[in-house]
């Protein structure tokens, strides 16, 4: 009997494959917890107990339905900490006749099965996800010839291909895209829903971890980890962002305020990354449910939930396969310095950052405006190293994986690949913060002053950007009137911000 050997990766739980429609007892499946997957980048503990935890769950899943399944957990004295040598090991030990895996998401775990399999003296075969709406390759293909990567078309594109939101040919409603209603600041008083979160006790995990020196960030309550770790807990939180979530989500997606680390947004995309729910289940049940309810859900709080997974992560994975490895090297501005110190504590005066980052610290996630226009904004304005950037965002984030981290952090907000993703730099000075939150009011700092001793750190480091980089950006037709606004500004005007930006620049970890 061929008997088959098939790899599962961390991230691909994806129980609605065609591998597991039946049960064949000449298949065995294996799960691993290595110390490669570990150690590639200093994750945040919930990030590493929340892939394990969503992986025993699956396995256990695939044994009740009376699948083979090896795991490998990380303290198992026969681990060798290595895909290619706990499947060597497994491989001799079984006689198995086939290996089989599944296209990972990730750049180098797609060179190292690549690699491995070549020197296979048995037969292999690599089968598709079954989860994205598009193809590695798919972008590449739609941008073939052309010198920009607009999002716009690509997402309209997939809406076509995909009947998405379409009445025949053309968009419902008429108009592709709504982003100009949802950037509203939460009123003053207004209470959000109270996130849904799980009590699931991981204690076990947590204990293993701590017999290993595996180096992690952040912090985890192990008896209450909130998180979901299988698939009835993911819809169950998808559930409840259609219900609860979706009627305000549009409206209120870029809005920020002290204490409320998830607002209206579905906090989905770990269950997506990892693909215990599909993006395909994700777009139709909101659909669903804007149809059934749509005196309530305006049809803008909708389209701008469907836009960010079938338009921008659709998007962003296709960039990543055509531009890696490359992409991981780019470093438009130059910038050099380090990442400050408070970046891995929380501890600085400036309100938005020290709530965005103890958020990063206590829940492994923040909402996207809090990434692209607080942490990224800030490290962006002081020269900060894209590679130490993307060492943040990368361990940091529950949902960070290096296709869906490196183009949204190198790429959107550091602008490191020169504008392949995004049109023009993304930083504001204080204005557009106290505009969208509601940190400025009590911070330490004054958001309307932009010298001396009290003034927001935004406000000086954004004029010094613009003024450091104009030989890159003067030309660049979405940002042109700020530099007609630096142009006209006094010399003495100008020469009191970039100081005031260098002394900042020489005391950034005393912000």
């Amino acid at each position: 009997m061929l008997k088959t050997l098939r790899l599962i990766l961390g991230d691909q739980l994806n129980s609605n494959h065609s591998w597991y429609k039946t049960v064949d007892d000449s298949v065995t499946y294996i799960l691993m917890e290595i110390r490669t997957e570990t150690d590639y980048a200093t994750h945040h503990i919930q990030k590493v107990v929340g892939f394990f935890a969503s992986m025993h769950s699956f396995a256990a899943e695939l044994k009740a339905q009376g699948h083979n399944v090896i795991y490998i957990h990380l303290n198992d004295k026969n681990n060798q900490q290595s895909f290619e040598k706990n499947i060597n090991t497994i491989l001799a030990q079984n006689s198995f006749s086939q290996f089989e895996y599944q296209l990972p998401d990730e750049y180098r775990l797609d060179v190292l099965l690549k690699k491995y399999c070549s020197q296979l003296s048995i037969p292999f075969r690599v089968f598709d996800t079954e989860h994205f709406y598009t193809t590695r390759e798919e972008l590449g293909s739609f941008f073939e010839g052309k010198k920009t990567f607009l999002l716009e078309s690509f997402y309209r594109a997939l809406r076509k291909k995909h009947h998405v939101l379409m009445e025949g040919d053309k968009p419902f409603t008429g108009q592709w895209n709504y982003d100009g209603e949802n950037r509203k600041k939460l009123p003053k008083n207004h209470k959000p829903t109270p996130p849904l979160v799980f009590d699931n006790d991981v204690t076990q995990i947590v204990s293993a971890l701590k017999l290993t020196d595996v180096k992690t960030i952040g912090n985890i309550d192990a008896t209450h980890f909130v998180w979901p770790i299988n698939r009835k807990q993911s819809l169950a939180l998808l559930e409840f962002f259609v219900t609860e979530c979706l009627p305000l989500f549009g409206s209120y997606q870029d809005a920020m305020t002290p204490n409320e680390w998830s607002l209206y947004h579905a906090r989905l995309s770990f269950s997506m990354n990892i693909k215990m729910i599909s993006p395909q289940e994700v777009i139709n049940r909101a659909i669903t449910e804007w149809e059934n309810r749509k005196e309530e859900i305006e049809y803008h709080q909708l389209e701008g939930f469907v836009r960010q997974i079938i338009g921008w992560r659709e998007y962003m994975r296709g960039i990543y396969w055509l531009k890696m490895p490359e992409y991981e090297t780019m470093n438009f501005f130059n910038n050099q310095e380090k990442l400050p110190t408070w970046f891995w504590t929380g501890k600085t005066k400036m309100n938005c950052l020290k709530d965005a980052i103890m958020q990063s610290l206590n829940y492994a996630y923040t909402h996207h405006i809090q990434r692209l226009m607080i942490t990224g904004n800030f490290a962006l304005l002081a020269g900060v190293h894209p590679d130490q950037v993307d060492e943040w965002y990368l361990g940091i984030y529950i949902d960070a994986i290096q296709w869906v981290e490196i183009t949204n952090t190198r790429g959107m907000s550091q602008f490191a690949d020169g504008g392949l993703v995004g049109t023009k730099p993304y930083v504001s000075s204080a204005s557009y913060i106290d505009k969208m939150s509601h940190y400025c009011g009590s911070c330490f700092y004054d958001k309307s002053i932009k010298t001396g001793e009290k003034a927001c750190p935004f406000n000086s480091l954004y004029w010094n950007f613009y003024d450091k980089n104009e030989d890159k950006l003067s030309k660049n037709p979405r940002i042109g009137m700020m530099y007609n606004v630096w142009r006209k500004m006094q010399p003495e005007a100008k020469v009191a911000l970039l100081e005031q930006a260098d002394y900042y620049l020489k005391n950034i970890n005393d912000l």
